[in-house]
């Protein structure tokens, strides 16, 4: 089964679309780990198109070696491979270099493991099979967001590191998982206004979201648990908002 849907398109109609291309994609350099020659070759090739550097590793362990030794912008991974698989990939890399972005790139739709890599640390997941517009779209987010990596905010008492993942909201640096922080930044970026539920989920999950999902919840009562229960308001029928 190809892992990329609608494989035959042509070339120009997967790289060409409006915005396919970011100002400094020249000078932005990506790794793929992937086990599979097709995919490798397939998306090396729009991502060349689109202007990025790309290097490849075919599987886990070459994959960590690379990442680590050479500095990516962006490293885009499968996780089903043989030996070193995928998970235990975005571990170690995410170990060595807290600070690395990682895209999920796989065939395993299950929330639970989406969850679980965007808790280690991934950036992203993308399901095969996958538009190659999408992909591309992401990948520029994933760049451009990147650049916002030294950004500190600050809301009342509240301190918000994008560069550590963490918040102080009076009694000192606390660690966030990155959905936790997404969570949260999505809160200080609308000041002190309601936002809702579903607003938050995107912020979080992206485009590819389940609006019946809990995980806002689930995140807000582990904010809560972290930096003090008055920190997030709930707005009833509506969502949640800071009370700084």
């Amino acid at each position: 089964m190809t892992a990329v849907r609608d494989h035959h398109q042509p070339h120009s109609s997967a790289v060409g679309w409006p915005g396919a291309g970011i100002a400094d994609a020249g000078s932005a350099r990506i790794l793929l780990i992937d086990d599979e020659p097709q995919i490798i070759g397939f998306v090396s090739r729009a991502l060349q198109r689109a202007g990025y550097h790309v290097d490849a590793a075919a599987d886990g362990a070459d994959g960590v070696k690379r990442a680590i030794s050479t500095g990516y912008d962006l490293v885009i991974l499968d996780l089903i491979m043989p030996g070193l698989d995928g998970k235990a990939v975005l571990a170690a890399i995410r170990h060595a270099l807290p600070h690395q972005a990682v895209l999920v790139l796989s065939c395993n739709a299950d929330v639970s493991t989406k969850v679980e890599c965007l808790d280690l640390g991934a950036q992203d997941y993308l399901t095969k099979p996958f538009s190659l517009d999408e992909l591309l779209a992401r990948v520029n987010a994933r760049v451009r967001e990147e650049s916002r990596h030294s950004e500190v905010s600050h809301l009342g008492q509240l301190t918000l590191d994008a560069s550590r993942l963490v918040a102080d909201s009076g009694d000192g640096p606390v660690a966030l998982t990155r959905l936790e922080f997404l969570c949260l930044r999505a809160l200080v970026e609308r000041g002190g206004e309601s936002v809702p539920k579903t607003v938050l989920l995107a912020c979080m999950w992206g485009i590819d979201f389940d609006p019946g999902s809990n995980l806002v919840d689930v995140c807000i009562r582990r904010l809560r648990a972290k930096l003090g229960f008055g920190l997030i308001e709930t707005v009833r029928g509506e969502g949640y908002r800071l009370a700084c």
